[in-house]
């Protein structure tokens, strides 16, 4: 009987695609459980990812999450919303999200580790002169149940580093604070834009280049996953964006080029769209990708459109998250934005030397 619904239900699917054509937000088709089981069989690790969550709206996209099976789990920031001086406040956003079901069944199968951005730090557009960041961090690896005796504990910053090693090959996941030494930001005058470029400020901080630099270049990870929780590639919109430090991006491009680590990807969160960024740096042997994943909860739903030099594909302003699924044999990386009831949005395959 199972097996003539599941006929009479193709049947019907083959009959809908033929005769209707799919809206611009409808860029893939909705996978079944069997095709989710062969794309995570056939990749040797997953990763999935996303951003912007608020804890008191619906949160409809731990299901999906969960049925691709993902090895871990990486927050890209925003993960509450709080703007808050308050860490009481703070702690009781945080423990809303944590009890919320679906991630409840999230944790219980899958690894978490995390940045934070902005929302979470606790000061709209926040750097390095928050007055309450180092409280604020406390909360942050509490949320996180992070030991009383990991480094993070003591050191400034959330950035930190974990190596996934499987029987066919590894990936080393670098998590960066984009918060806690970023400068201030230049504000502009130009109408529609927020911030200039300033020349002269950082984003990482001194202590964290150094750890960047080293991190990367003692790396023998197949794939490395550089995290970051503002963009880094699209620079043009004149939001938050690494693209506000020019100097800072010619020098991470720097970094990974003279480190040697293989096959650097950069995952990025905070602009309530989701994207690809593609960028051909000098003397890097693959394409620089920043794959962008924005929101859990909420988006930019009246995005009409933006420039971005290296942008390839189209902009996704539905509830997304994001996919690695990695194969080390083939040397490539599936990207994949996904949706509500696991909808694939738009995808994305980059190919390795």
């Amino acid at each position: 009987m199972k097996q003539i619904l599941r006929l009479s239900l193709l049947f019907l699917l083959l009959n809908s695609c033929g005769t209707s054509k799919p809206t611009e937000k409808q860029v893939g088709i909705v996978n079944d459980k069997t095709s989710i089981d062969t794309q995570s069989k056939s990749s040797d690790f997953i990763i999935a990812f996303g951003s912007c969550n608020r804890q008191n709206l619906p949160q409809p996209l731990w299901e999906p999450i969960i049925e691709n099976n993902p090895d871990v789990f990486i927050w890209g920031g925003d993960n509450v919303y709080a703007d808050t001086e308050d860490m009481e406040k703070l702690e009781n956003d945080y423990k809303i999200q944590k009890s919320n079901a679906g991630y409840q069944k999230l944790l219980a199968s899958t690894e978490v580790i995390a940045t934070w951005d902005d929302h979470d730090y606790g000061q709209n557009d926040g750097g390095t002169n928050w007055e309450f960041k180092k409280e604020s961090q406390q909360k942050f690896l509490d949320f996180l149940e992070v030991p009383v005796n990991d480094p993070r504990r003591e050191r400034e910053g959330v950035y930190h580093s974990k190596l996934y090693t499987t029987p066919q090959g590894s990936v080393k996941v670098i998590v960066l604070d984009t918060r806690y030494f970023r400068s201030d930001l230049t504000m502009s005058e130009v109408p529609g834009k927020r911030y200039e470029p300033d020349f002269t400020g950082t984003i990482l901080g001194e202590k964290q280049w150094k750890w960047l630099e080293k991190e990367l270049k003692d790396s023998r990870a197949n794939f490395n996953i550089l995290v970051s929780s503002i963009q880094i590639l699209a620079a043009e919109h004149g939001f938050e964006t690494w693209g506000n430090f020019p100097l800072e991006v010619e020098k991470l491009e720097g970094v990974i080029q003279s480190s040697g680590a293989q096959n650097v990807v950069i995952l990025t969160g905070d602009r309530h769209i989701s994207e690809f960024s593609r960028k051909n740096v000098e003397g890097l042997k693959y394409e620089l990708v920043d794959f962008t994943s924005s929101g859990l909860t909420h988006t930019y739903t009246g995005f009409t459109g933006e420039p971005n030099q290296f942008r390839t594909g189209e902009v996704v302003s539905d509830l997304s998250f994001g996919l690695l699924f990695i194969d080390f044999g083939n040397k490539s990386i599936r990207m994949q934005m996904r949706g509500k009831e696991n909808v694939l949005q738009q995808e994305h395959v980059e190919k390795y030397k």
